[in-house]
């Protein structure tokens, strides 16, 4: 029996074509999101990974959707997702691994399903994004976006009690790493038009989309990213609480999140305006030192 079969066996996943659902989506995050696949699988509990890689599956899905393509084509393919995901949880019937997926962890974490129907609601938001003039845009595409979809996975660590407080913090951790992700893409987003950082704080640093275009770099970039990467550590130091407000199934995992995107700001941070030419990454070494130090406290 392979370790991935105990973890169906431990979730209650028995019938051959479930298995394979939830199989597909495994494959599916080991594939395009690798360190969230290696994390899952070294710090959750057996019974909760392939909910876990579902959910994540399931938000990938739609962020592809949504983000890749002309806006109609975008529109137009989200919107049958849209109504093949809802018609699903109406009958509790699909014909897709990703639905069938869905469907069986909605039975099995009561909670999950408020998540997946406020995610339905708001991430035409993603759809809309074409970047932000003011700092309260960006807060308000947090709230609209950002947050609905990394409760999909976040609902699965929910306490029973001070729901509000723990959603609060997954808010700050979102916060913190959405930002540090906006401005580690500055390269992608520029190709696709669509910068994360807000125009009036590129402004205070005569920091202009054309000089960046162009392939110039502005005398002001640096003390951007740096001040980017300084509000976006301020943000995830404050969201360390949310793996003590997380039940302990999640604790480990949650922690862990919070620490490799520190050490992911620090990358950031060295590779300053370098950034123009591609993201930075954490050392593996210490991605893979934070993920061990996890394990064991775990």
């Amino acid at each position: 029996m392979t370790a991935w079969s105990r973890c169906l066996d431990a979730a209650g996943i028995g019938e051959p074509e479930l298995r394979s659902a939830y199989g597909a989506q495994r494959k599916a995050v080991r594939r395009h999101r690798r360190s969230s696949y290696i994390a899952a699988r070294v710090l959750l509990p057996t019974a909760l990974q392939p909910h876990a890689l579902a959910a994540t599956a399931f938000m990938d899905h739609g962020d592809n959707l949504l983000d890749t393509g002309p806006k109609a084509q975008r529109a137009a393919a989200w919107g049958d997702w849209e109504q093949r995901v809802r018609k699903a949880l109406e009958t509790g019937r699909g014909d897709d691994p990703l639905i069938l997926a869905l469907l069986a962890t909605t039975q099995r974490c009561p909670r999950f399903r408020e998540a997946v129907e406020e995610y339905l609601v708001t991430a035409e938001a993603e759809l809309e994004f074409a970047g932000f003039t003011t700092e309260a845009d960006y807060q308000a595409y947090l709230d609209a976006y950002s947050v609905p979809a990394f409760m999909l996975v976040g609902t699965l660590f929910a306490p029973e009690t001070g729901h509000d407080r723990y959603r609060s913090a997954c808010r700050t951790l979102i916060e913190g790493s959405q930002r540090l992700d906006f401005v580690n893409d500055l390269a992608e987003d520029l190709r696709e038009g669509r910068l994360g950082i807000p125009t009036e704080t590129m402004e205070r640093f005569s920091v202009t989309v054309e000089d960046l275009r162009a392939g110039h770099e502005p005398p002001g970039l640096a003390d951007l990213v740096s001040r980017e990467v300084r509000t976006a550590r301020t943000a995830l130091h404050s969201a360390r609480e949310v793996a003590a407000l997380a039940t302990a199934p999640g604790r480990a995992l949650l922690g862990a999140i919070v620490d490799i995107e520190l050490l992911t700001a620090d990358a950031v941070l060295a590779r300053g305006p370098r950034l123009l030419d591609g993201p930075a990454s954490p050392p593996l070494a210490a991605t893979v030192r934070t993920l061990l130090s996890a394990r064991r406290a775990a």
